[in-house]
């Protein structure tokens, strides 16, 4: 799934590569949050009945840290928001790390590379 990065003695990956990298990260990142969406969306249809729309505003909503939109009525609802809640947070901080990953891993390796003085000396 995940390609191998640089090793600290190898060169700086071109930027155009580079820019293919991040956007792959990007894909999986969205992936996962799409993946999570639809999971929400499922369990506030089964919980709490609601309309494919709303589910979905409900999730995004509840995912995105604004809160429930609709009210829940049941307590099958309520635990699955609690709990959807919970995940939520934690896919959105694992989805930027996705994305983040060839940032900061790019910025790190620029800082080992050995420039021509470095090695003349």
């Amino acid at each position: 799934m995940f390609e191998r990065l640089e090793r600290y003695q190898e060169k700086l990956l071109p930027r155009r590569k580079f820019v293919r990298r991040l956007a792959k990260f990007g894909l999986i990142s969205l992936a996962v949050i799409a993946f999570s969406l639809v999971i929400g969306m499922v369990g506030y249809n089964l919980s709490e009945g609601m309309s494919w729309v709303g589910a979905f505003l409900n999730s995004a909503m509840l995912m995105g840290g604004m809160g429930q939109i609709n009210p829940l009525n049941t307590n099958a609802g309520k635990v699955f928001a609690g709990f959807y809640a919970l995940y939520g947070g934690l896919v959105e901080l694992l989805a930027v790390g996705i994305f983040a990953a060839p940032i900061i891993h790019r910025f790190l390796h620029s800082l080992h590379l050995e420039t021509e003085k470095d090695k003349n000396d």
